[in-house]
């Protein structure tokens, strides 16, 4: 009894402690870019109707892109964490397996063939692509005797996901919209709006709730799925729910940053070195780290070359190459 309440206490404090870094680089995003301001005017714009330059600026466009990049980098951790209990891959990642490409290449064919779609419509378009490159990848995995292994499973999302990037590129080109595409999936947070924002918030915390409430029946999938169904599991059932909210957490994210890979594959992992392998804590803990994480790359990006920015997908991606390759090498035990 004192152990479970010792194990208890030290996940509330690792929460604790999580929410402590994500509020604090909240407040370093809201208050640092091209142009300075300060921790009063970020409160003023919080808290109050006050007016001037730096305060609107702060809540019409700073504010926003902020919720977004909460919403975005705890969505990608999570379907990260999930994909990877799911699939006991450590090197499991949505933008890894093909699910953000063909989310990708929906927004693509969307844009040429439905131009007048409104941003729902564009979300919707990136769920059903980010499906159609979750069953194409796991589809090659349901055609082989033995199933795909570690490695072979991320082969089989690069191979996929350079089918669907070609796609989108070649719908781009052929209906001349290179330039609206690019605009959309590589400028990161840039220029987000509130409507978006309340467009994709829904979604993103229905698949966080719904992950984090399953995320006792995950532990014992991601540790033994015999076991799961020795103790009256539905893992079928279960299952299908978790790879649900993949897809929806994938696709709502696609639809605001576009193609984002390896944050969905660093965050569960560093979570992990000390959260242990209960999904309980991983799941909350993930979501606090990966909003953190999205807003500290964003800031960065700001910063890195101000007035111009760079693209949080390219520092992501600078960040998350190393780490992958390490994961790699060192065998990715991580559920040893």
């Amino acid at each position: 009894m004192k152990a479970e309440s010792a194990h208890s206490g030290a996940i509330w404090g690792k929460l604790l402690a999580a929410s402590l870094l994500l509020i604090l680089s909240f407040a370093v995003s809201l208050v640092v870019g091209a142009k300075s301001t300060t921790l009063h005017e970020a409160w003023l714009a919080l808290t109050s109707q006050a007016a001037g330059d730096n305060i609107t600026m702060i809540r019409e466009i700073r504010l926003p892109r902020v919720a977004a990049g909460v919403l975005v980098g705890a969505a990608l951790a999570v379907a990260g964490a999930v994909m990877q209990g799911l699939t006991r891959n450590p090197l499991a990642d949505p933008g890894l397996l093909g699910i953000t490409s063909g989310g990708n290449a929906a927004l693509a064919c969307a844009l040429a063939f439905l131009p007048s779609l409104d941003y729902f419509g564009m979300t919707v378009a990136c769920f059903l692509g980010a499906a159609a490159g979750a069953l194409l990848v796991f589809g090659l995995g349901a055609a082989s005797r033995n199933g795909l292994s570690s490695v072979q499973l991320v082969l089989a999302g690069a191979a996929i996901s350079a089918l669907l990037t070609a796609v989108a590129e070649g719908v781009a080109l052929l209906f001349k919209i290179s330039k609206d595409v690019s605009m959309w999936t590589a400028s990161g947070l840039v220029g987000t709006s509130w409507g978006q924002v309340r467009t994709i918030a829904p979604f993103i915390i229905i698949g966080i709730l719904v992950s984090a409430a399953l995320s006792r029946s995950l532990t014992i999938l991601s540790l033994n799925e015999t076991s799961a169904v020795g103790l009256g599991m539905r893992t079928a059932q279960i299952k299908t729910v978790l790879y649900a909210m993949i897809i929806v957490l994938a696709g709502a994210s696609v639809a605001l940053v576009g193609n984002m890979a390896f944050l969905g594959l660093m965050i569960p992992h560093i979570v992990r070195t000390f959260a242990g392998t209960d999904y309980r804590s991983i799941v909350p803990l993930s979501a606090l780290c990966g909003a953190a994480f999205m807003l500290l790359a964003d800031t960065l990006g700001r910063m890195a070359n101000a007035p111009f920015e760079t693209p949080v997908a390219a520092i992501v991606a600078m960040m998350g190459l190393p780490f992958f390759l390490i994961t790699v090498r060192k065998g990715a035990k991580f559920l040893s």
